[in-house]
């Protein structure tokens, strides 16, 4: 049975709960779903699932975007009510029908919800019964016919359960399976009282093989425009002037040559020390407190409207296409804005945008137009384009504050030094990153001291040691071959001692998939309890970027003692300098981990450390 069936409205305002339900829920179901699913653009999943102690709930929903209502209902995961869906789709159509947005009670609507209740129980047994009687009459079929139908059933299953939801478009393909976040397959089930298509043995439903037929006469039609293309350009190619025929210069030769430097090595002493000298006063600001000029998006906005208008001039004709745009539409539906979503992951893939995160985004700005009406002189491109940029910012910004000065003081009031954790894959620049915080954080008065706790790779501990040196701070180390999370509880210590503001800790690279070595950054982290943990990544990774969060999540709270886990705190992207446009990583790490982008690595001296500008990223992305 039903555990809660909800109706309030984006603004949060509950408008209706059924109270014959009653039933008090374990933990905060609805809430989780707003806070991980809702507004995390996830919207366009089948489900979401909730484990609470002694309880698990799985949670449906559906959207009234032209009146801005959700409905959600909840209960037992272990019970698979299969009217759910029905039951949400009417009660959206009856609800809809008699909302007011001045009015907040609607104790009336108890009884039409029992009504519909029996209606939608009622339908899901005449469902079950209808396919208990079907099933003897397929198998009195004929040998031949049943091997055929079979195939045909069978290899269209295989595309429905990896990823359609009833959908009769038949692009199995294109919306493959894959597991969200609590585990289950996206749009798992196939709507009630739909009748699969009909596919043949190979797969592919029926209709589809004209898709891919060769055209002869197009062909051609193509090379005669190509052929004239080129006789037009050579035809304007203006005639230049004659080669001028080019002299030799004389050589000069230098007799007395400049001695160049090329040892540019730092000096050693007798004794094999290195003078190494201090460089923090020679290097100037650090850009994370600069402030980062966005040029005016003018050209852009016209380069997307000129794309725009010549996209739509191509489908429609000029009259159709100008009566919709003033008069609006009445309702968008799914097949409107495909198109349009279709050129949105498209080109969001092509900005290193993890394809699966791509298609979960699409799906969601999907089902926040769906059912909305289009405002006159507005085309739908616009509309989703507007659409993907707000939910593109608010998933970048941060949900909490990021403000590591305030917490740094916050921990010196309370007389302790203030812990980071530098994880990540191997060769990302945690070292080389880890030094320009330690810049940063002395630009602005604070005491640090590094901890070297990769006591895995060889030179590791030089390193960190070399740019400690540079910049004058304290580093505590123990050599090779230690454990890492007793050198790091020692160095917290020392820092309580010697009066340190914050450690920073350096751990060693392993791949995501190293089990030995996840579990002793696991331990590190419980025995250590850090004030943050930030995964240190390359903002050159595509797809990976998903694997290597969702994993390292994943590995540290399957390996930890501790039943509530210590999970990535913030990001530090790396190489940010070397991608150009390409700033898809950013977007793929914080969707699939939740934790904000705290610092970008852009270079290689000690400044050039900054904050992630929200708008500049997805102005890029949506370029």
């Amino acid at each position: 049975m039903l555990e809660q069936l909800l109706i309030f409205t984006r603004g949060g305002l509950i408008l209706w709960t059924c109270k014959e339900l009653g039933n008090a829920l374990r933990g905060s179901p609805i809430d989780t779903l707003i806070r991980s699913c809702l507004l995390e653009e996830r919207s366009g999943a089948a489900s979401y699932n909730y484990d609470a102690p002694g309880a698990s709930y799985t949670l449906k929903w559906t959207f009234h975007n032209e009146l801005s209502l959700v409905f959600v209902a909840v209960y037992q995961r272990i019970l698979h009510l299969l009217y759910v869906d029905d039951l949400l789709s009417m009660i959206k159509q009856e609800f809809s029908a008699i909302y007011d947005p001045k009015r907040t009670s609607y104790d009336d609507f108890d009884d039409i919800f029992q009504q519909l209740k029996k209606e939608a129980e009622a339908r899901a047994e005449e469902m079950k019964k209808s396919k208990q009687l079907g099933k003897p009459v397929n198998n009195n079929l004929g040998r031949k016919q049943g091997q055929v139908q079979n195939g045909s059933v069978d290899g269209g299953s295989k595309k429905k359960s990896g990823g359609e939801s009833g959908n009769d478009g038949g692009d199995g393909d294109k919306s493959r399976g894959r597991p969200l976040e609590n585990g289950n397959l996206r749009n798992n089930h196939v709507g009630k009282g739909e009748v699969p298509a009909m596919v043949n043995a190979n797969g592919k439903e029926n209709g589809a093989s004209k898709t891919g037929a060769f055209d002869v006469n197009k062909l051609q039609k193509l090379r005669s425009k190509a052929a004239k293309k080129t006789e037009t350009v050579v035809n304007k190619v203006p005639k230049g002037e004659p080669n001028k025929k080019i002299t030799k210069k004389n050589r000069v030769w230098d007799d007395s040559p400049k001695e160049s430097k090329l040892d540019f090595t730092d000096p050693v002493s007798e004794n094999g020390e290195q003078n190494i000298s201090v460089v923090a006063a020679d290097e100037g600001e650090s850009m994370m407190d600069k402030e980062e000029i966005i040029s005016s998006d003018s050209e852009s906005e016209e380069e997307e409207t000129g794309k725009d208008s010549n996209v739509d001039s191509k489908k429609k004709g000029w009259f159709s296409s100008m009566f919709q745009s003033i008069a609006g539409k009445a309702n968008l539906q799914k097949s409107d804005l495909e198109p349009a979503l279709k050129a949105l992951k498209d080109g969001l893939m092509t900005k290193n945008v993890a394809e699966e995160i791509a298609e979960k985004l699409c799906e969601s700005v999907a089902a926040s137009l769906e059912g909305k009406r289009l405002a006159s002189f507005t085309r739908i491109s616009s509309t989703v384009q507007a659409a993907m940029e707000e939910a593109l910012v608010r998933i970048l910004t941060p949900r909490r504050s990021i403000d590591i000065l305030r917490d740094v003081h916050a921990a010196k009031e309370q007389g302790k030094p203030y812990v980071v954790v530098f994880v990540g894959v191997n060769g990302v620049g945690k070292s080389t990153n880890l030094a320009k915080v330690a810049y940063w954080l002395l630009q602005h008065n604070v005491n640090v001291m590094m901890a070297a706790c990769d006591t895995f790779r060889s030179g590791a501990v030089e390193q960190l040691r070399t740019h400690a040196r540079r910049l004058q701070i304290p580093i505590f180390e123990k050599g090779y071959e230690k454990d890492p999370a007793i050198v790091a509880k020692e160095a917290i210590q020392e820092a309580s001692r010697n009066g340190s503001d914050v450690v920073l800790v350096d751990t060693a690279g392993r791949m995501q998939d190293n089990e030995p070595l996840m579990r002793a950054l696991s331990k590190l982290i419980y025995v250590n309890s850090p004030d943050l943990v930030l995964f240190v990544g390359e903002a050159l990774v595509g797809n990976d970027a998903v694997d290597q969060l969702s994993k390292f999540n994943q590995k540290l709270g399957d390996l930890s003692p501790s039943p509530d886990p210590r999970l990535i705190d913030g990001i530090l992207l790396t190489k940010f300098d070397t991608i150009d446009d390409k700033v898809g990583a950013a977007l793929s790490m914080v969707y699939i981990s939740g934790a904000p982008v705290m610092f970008v690595g852009c270079g290689q001296s000690y400044t050039d450390l900054k904050k992630l500008n929200v708008k500049s990223i997805v102005k890029t992305l949506l370029k």
